[in-house]
């Protein structure tokens, strides 16, 4: 006859040390609340500093554009000499005293419009071959003994490219002058933008303080 073998359930049930080996770690509703209040306390300041910073930024980049503007004294045509020139876009800034970055960016506009019906289009950097070229071609004549018509004629060729260089040369500079000031202008809105932007952030995380001071008040000390 088999004797059949039945086998125990083994005890699965946690000893004590297991337990208690891994202990549970409360953290206190007025911790976690005053841990929150804390940053956005140091939220608040950051934003309200770079809020200030920024403002700083903004008007210092205003004054700065309308003073070195304005010194320069440069005032837009008329409506009816830019409507001849064919700028009818610049026709709202005729005749005003330019002393901001968008009246800075339209002037540079209008002279790179002149610029472009001097020497074909050409730059000031791209005459000086041709200007050392036309002053060789004089030096050589009279080396040579050319008759003084001739030299005469490339002296003026030579004089003409030197005139169209040095227009050049002044328009490049006051444009590229007029499109930093812009430049800066936009910096400056830029900055100003940011600012009010800073401030609402550093108004919104007041007032999350503010009800984070409330809750922590009512809320007990044993919770």
């Amino acid at each position: 006859m088999s004797t059949a073998i039945i086998d125990r359930p083994r005890d699965i049930t946690p000893s004590a040390d297991t337990a208690t080996s891994a202990p549970v770690v409360a953290l206190k509703r007025r911790t976690i609340d005053s841990i929150l209040i804390g940053f956005g306390v140091v939220a608040t300041a950051v934003f309200v500093v770079a809020g200030g910073l920024l403002t700083w930024g903004h008007n210092f980049s205003s004054d700065y554009v309308t003073k070195e503007l304005s010194s320069q004294n440069i005032t837009f045509p008329s409506a009816e000499e830019l409507n001849a020139q064919g700028r009818t876009d610049l026709v709202k800034f005729a005749d005003q005293r330019l002393d901001t970055g968008a009246e800075a960016e339209a002037y540079a506009s209008f002279i790179n419009g002149h610029l472009e019906g001097i020497a074909g289009g050409a730059t000031y950097a791209d005459l000086g071959a041709t200007e050392s070229a036309a002053k060789a071609d004089v030096k050589a004549a009279v080396e040579a003994g050319k008759p003084q018509a001739e030299v005469d004629a490339l002296q003026v060729t030579a004089d003409d490219i030197s005139g169209q260089r040095n227009s050049l040369f002044k328009g490049e500079t006051l444009r590229g002058l007029l499109l930093s000031a812009y430049a800066w202008s936009t910096v400056g809105t830029i900055a100003g933008i940011a600012a009010i932007g800073a401030f609402i952030a550093a108004g919104m995380m007041a007032i999350l303080v503010g009800l984070g001071l409330v809750h922590l008040r009512r809320t007990p000390k044993t919770a």
